[in-house]
């Protein structure tokens, strides 16, 4: 039986407000939390049972798969305390049930990947590796550690972030997928905090160990931030990321409990949650709208999130914005981009606006 790990104990700071109630992989994406994608492409796989590495909100993964009542297994493996990432590894290796030369996959809980499980299980068979790390390249490698490869894939080092164009020697980082044979998993030190790219990957490699990586053009997003997570979200109803949970690509995703009116345009990408309004003359390109938001008349929503029960009043403007559950933002406001709204708060009309307005001044001088 294929064995995997998801992780998924951050706490997603990046994407407050969003995460201040709902761990970064139960967020709504495309129709269906985030996990759920990566468990139907590991379920497509072959994998038939799945440990989640988990932390932050751990009970909230127990209650979204509860009633799961497909063909695989799911165990929990709780992190109390700080452990990294690859102590968070190991913690959940414990409750893996396959030999010690079986691969296990694992995968970071942020990662939209285009990546075919299968060819990379397959290669790291064939190479027979302890450890099989998917590889992407990109176009400014400055912001990642650098994963340089020989001629045959073996991994010759990991490279802090590089500060000079110099430094730069491959284009190759990592992905956050990667193959353990049990064994090499299972000799990760215990009880304290480890980091897998700063400690096991190189004393992996400083050992002789038999570590590749799998190099890909797939597609490839990290959902960490709320720019990259509403852009991974249009990608999966346009069709330019794939996954079994999105049967076509299509210009939005609405739910069937949704009251759209017939002059609203939605579009690039764009999914509207259950029981949500949208108004008349009003636009939604390339955002999220969660369950029970409403969009009043002439409100134009581009590049954003709108959290569950917020509102957006009528001809106000949001661009690369987040707003936050229970939010209302009265008519006539523009956010400017990369605001976000903490949950529950309340803008009046016309109280923030980019450009002027003739309103009367309400004020007594």
């Amino acid at each position: 039986m294929q064995e995997a790990i998801i992780l998924v104990g951050g706490k997603g700071t990046r994407l407050r407000p969003l995460t201040n109630h709902t761990p970064k992989p139960l967020l709504s994406v495309a129709g269906s939390s985030f996990i759920r994608h990566q468990i139907a492409k590991l379920m497509d796989a072959g994998v038939g049972h799945v440990v989640f590495a988990t932390s932050y909100l751990a009970g909230l993964f127990e209650e979204e798969f509860r009633d799961f009542t497909r063909d695989l297994e799911i165990s929990y493996a709780v992190e109390e305390v700080p452990l990294g990432t690859g102590g968070a590894i190991r913690n959940a290796g414990r409750l893996l049930r396959g030999p010690a030369d079986a691969p296990v996959l694992i995968l970071n809980g942020d990662i939209l990947s285009g990546l075919d499980l299968r060819d990379v299980l397959q290669r790291h068979e064939a190479r027979e590796a302890d450890v099989t790390l998917h590889l992407t390249r990109v176009s400014d490698p400055r912001a990642f550690g650098l994963v340089p490869t020989d001629e045959a894939g073996r991994v010759l080092s990991f490279l802090e972030k590089p500060k000079t164009a110099e430094e730069c020697i491959t284009d190759q980082v990592n992905a956050g997928c990667y193959v353990f044979r049990r064994s090499v998993l299972d000799s990760i030190p215990t009880g304290r905090e480890v980091s897998v790219e700063q400690e096991t990957f190189p004393e992996l490699v400083a050992q002789g160990k038999r570590v590749f990586g799998h190099t890909t053009d797939d597609y490839w997003r990290d959902l960490g931030t709320p720019l990259a997570f509403v852009h991974g979200s249009a990608d999966l109803v346009t069709g330019k990321a794939t996954s079994p949970l999105v049967e076509r690509p299509a210009e939005a995703l609405i739910h069937p409990t949704a009251a759209i009116a017939p002059t609203a345009r939605i579009t690039g990408g764009s999914t509207i949650g259950p029981r949500a309004v949208i108004g008349p003359h009003a636009v939604v390109d390339r955002s999220i709208i969660g369950e029970g938001v409403t969009v009043a008349e002439g409100a134009q929503i581009h590049d954003s999130v709108v959290d569950h029960d917020a509102s957006i009043g009528s001809a106000s403007l949001l661009r690369e914005a987040v707003v936050g559950c229970h939010a209302h933002v009265g008519a006539e406001n523009e956010l400017p981009a990369q605001l976000r709204l903490s949950c529950g708060i309340r803008i009046p009309a016309q109280g923030v606006r980019v450009s002027g307005t003739a309103a009367a001044c309400a004020a007594v001088h």
